[in-house]
């Protein structure tokens, strides 16, 4: 009934029941299957592009994108995508002028450092993240979790950043108009470390957007997809993400799909000769 609705042989029907899979559909199982587990690896956030630079640059697969996508369609695997959110927000009056001028990128590390502040609510009460990134590698380089937000959150990340990368006087720390960073305590510290203060204009996120990118990402990767139970979990889940894969393993477009602890390990040498 089937040969004669499709208009086919009974000989080839049978044929094709026998047939060995191809060499194509072979090499597509094996494909996949290396893609699952890039996709597990990265936490189920690598869309297309990402899982494709860790074929070829972390397995040295040749592969095309198109191909690539294909298997994920076929296999339901998808990147986490963004999702807008408004918020409101009232700037404090500036406390130092604005150095950066969106110009987002540095030659060399420990020049130039943004900061920010995030937030997110468990089922006990927030949790508030600060965090300060390097704009040369992308990587948090100081960073500090409490369930109250105050100006000592702030300098606690500057603190670690100070210990961890033994910066230069004159680094320019960039932040926003928020009470924690136009307090006389993070101003303190800033003169008090030899680093040059800086702030955007009145209003404008577009100002801090390195940061704001990196808070972006973690919102979509982790704080969204998961309803956390308390405030000690949430915590810990943000430590765990930043320290264990945000800087040694997540792939950046902006570095050449390097994660920044690669970028680092690549081109500080370099650029410090420089």
């Amino acid at each position: 009934m089937a040969c004669r609705s499709l208009n086919i042989s009974t000989s080839g029907y049978y044929e094709w029941i026998g047939r060995p899979p191809s060499r194509r559909a072979v090499a597509d199982a094996e494909l996949t299957s290396t893609i699952r587990r890039i996709h597990a690896d990265s936490r189920e956030t690598y869309g297309a592009p990402r899982v494709l630079a860790g074929l070829r640059l972390g397995l040295g697969v040749h592969v095309g994108r198109k191909r690539v996508a294909r298997l994920m369609r076929l296999n339901g695997l998808v990147g986490v995508s963004h999702r807008r959110k408004r918020r409101g927000w009232k700037p404090d009056t500036a406390t130092h002028e604005d150095l950066v001028r969106r110009q987002f990128r540095a030659d060399a590390p420990n020049r130039l450092w943004f900061c920010d502040i995030t937030q997110h609510r468990a089922k006990d009460g927030w949790v508030y993240c600060a965090a300060v990134i390097d704009a040369f590698s992308r990587r948090i380089v100081g960073w500090s979790i409490s369930d109250r937000i105050t100006a000592e959150i702030v300098v606690d990340a500057l603190e670690m950043a100070r210990w961890r990368r033994r910066p230069a006087p004159g680094t320019v720390v960039h932040a926003d108009r928020g009470a924690q960073y136009t307090s006389w305590l993070f101003g303190h510290r800033l003169r008090e470390a030899g680093l040059l203060g800086s702030m955007g204009r009145v209003a404008s996120s577009v100002d801090n957007a390195l940061i704001e990118s990196f808070w972006s990402t973690m919102q979509r990767e982790l704080l969204d997809r998961t309803s956390w139970a308390s405030k000690t979990q949430l915590a810990s889940a943000m430590f765990e993400w930043i320290e264990a894969f945000y800087n040694p393993t997540r792939r950046h477009t902006a570095l050449g799909n390097l994660s920044p602890v690669e970028f680092e390990r690549l081109h500080i040498p370099a650029a410090t000769a420089a």
